[in-house]
């Protein structure tokens, strides 16, 4: 199996954050499944524990984060080359003082087996960070104190 073209990979990517907001969680695996059939893994961000498996890469990410974050790629900031994607994307929320956003910068290599390599690079915060420490206490917990 060929890797997925560059159509493909754009309608998967500009999907990704359109499913994710609206809060419709098979339509979002369904769009994962149109580039990647295979073995995921990802470092979430880089520097922390690789996860292995579509349910851990994505469906705990889901459960854990879609309620509380939304996702907006930053203008200008998608590129596709080859079998790769790349963005700088926007995660808002709502903090204790207002909307809130933290930037996190993704990538995507798509195997010719199926299969994707996810790496994404952001500030991991603190369990005690009042915005979203709770989520990372549950998502990163040997991170205690933020990277």
């Amino acid at each position: 199996m060929a890797y997925p073209d560059k159509i493909t990979l754009m309608n998967w990517a500009t999907s990704h954050p359109t499913l994710w907001n609206a809060g419709d969680k098979q339509a979002w695996i369904e769009n994962w499944r149109t580039v990647a059939t295979g073995e995921f893994r990802m470092l979430d961000p880089v520097g922390t524990p690789e996860k292995r498996g579509f349910k851990s890469c994505c469906e705990d990410s889901w459960d854990l984060f879609q309620a509380r974050v939304r996702f907006k790629i930053q203008p200008g900031t998608l590129f596709i080359c080859a079998n790769e994607v790349a963005w700088c994307l926007e995660n808002h929320f709502e903090g204790p003082d207002g909307s809130q956003v933290q930037y996190s910068l993704e990538t995507y290599q798509f195997t010719e087996n199926g299969g994707v390599n996810i790496r994404t690079y952001y500030r991991v915060p603190a369990h005690s960070d009042e915005n979203l420490g709770d989520i990372f206490e549950a998502y990163l917990p040997e991170n205690e104190g933020g990277l």
